[in-house]
């Protein structure tokens, strides 16, 4: 479902990306984990057509980012921790108008938006006007919003920034039932006990490389600790310690 291969993007002399590679399979929630400024988000937005890659390539359903950009737009859906949404709509207009821009018909639009209703507990968010949303309200509709077109790759970017306990349990909830044969989610934080709960497999991103690529327990395993956010401090630790990123897959 995704091939990087050698990816590289650089802004002027800052490498924000180093020859990062590893697949993703179908049927798999796969995390993509670092903190802040480790290359998460360039890699995301390059995935999602919108960064070209310095060097490498980057595949989606066997579609290439650069060469293929509008197939690969069809057979994503992408949330991050930042969308707006239109203040004067409704939940209900705007998923209906992204449903439209989708192809579908009317029909299949409210059967959709029913659908998502019951998994993402939209409940009085669909016939109440954005600007009157609380944050964890706007983030259940923008994430409806992204799937509403029931695309093959879900990404999504610090999804549960600034939610409360109750809407992080409905994202979490709804991110474990996106797996699924022919269907693949990119869970990107910095939080690891979310990744720990969702991800069959993660990769771990540090200064722009890619450190580790395995399941939770087998990067358990790896380090000898008891807990994902532990290990993560050792793997870092270590690769600084040989003063740089080197790649342990």
């Amino acid at each position: 479902m995704l091939d990087i291969q050698h990816l590289s993007k650089s802004y002027g002399q800052f490498l924000a990306l180093r020859d990062v590679s590893f697949q993703a399979r179908d049927g798999e929630v796969f995390g993509l984990l670092g903190p802040n400024g480790a290359g998460k988000t360039t890699l995301l937005r390059i995935l999602a057509t919108l960064l070209r890659p310095t060097s490498g390539t980057v595949t989606v359903g066997g579609l290439d980012t650069e060469r293929h950009a509008e197939g690969v737009r069809r057979l994503i859906g992408v949330v991050n921790g930042g969308m707006g949404l239109p203040a004067r709509l409704t939940g209900r207009e705007i998923l209906r108008s992204f449903a439209e821009l989708y192809g579908l018909s009317r029909e299949q639009a409210e059967a959709r938006i029913t659908e998502l209703d019951a998994r993402l507990e939209l409940g009085r968010t669909l016939d109440t006007r954005a600007g009157e949303y609380s944050t964890g309200m706007k983030q259940k509709v923008v994430i409806a919003r992204a799937v509403i077109h029931d695309p093959a790759v879900l990404v999504l970017d610090e999804a549960a920034s600034g939610l409360d306990i109750f809407a992080r349990r409905t994202l979490l909830d709804f991110v474990a039932q996106t797996r699924a044969p022919g269907r693949l989610t990119l869970y990107s934080t910095h939080v690891m006990s979310e990744a720990e709960e969702v991800c069959d497999r993660v990769a771990i991103l540090h200064e722009g490389q890619l450190i580790v690529l395995g399941s939770i327990p087998e990067i358990l395993a790896r380090t000898g600790e008891r807990s994902l956010e532990r290990a993560f401090f050792e793997l870092v630790r270590s690769v600084d310690a040989r003063g740089g990123a080197a790649r342990a897959v």
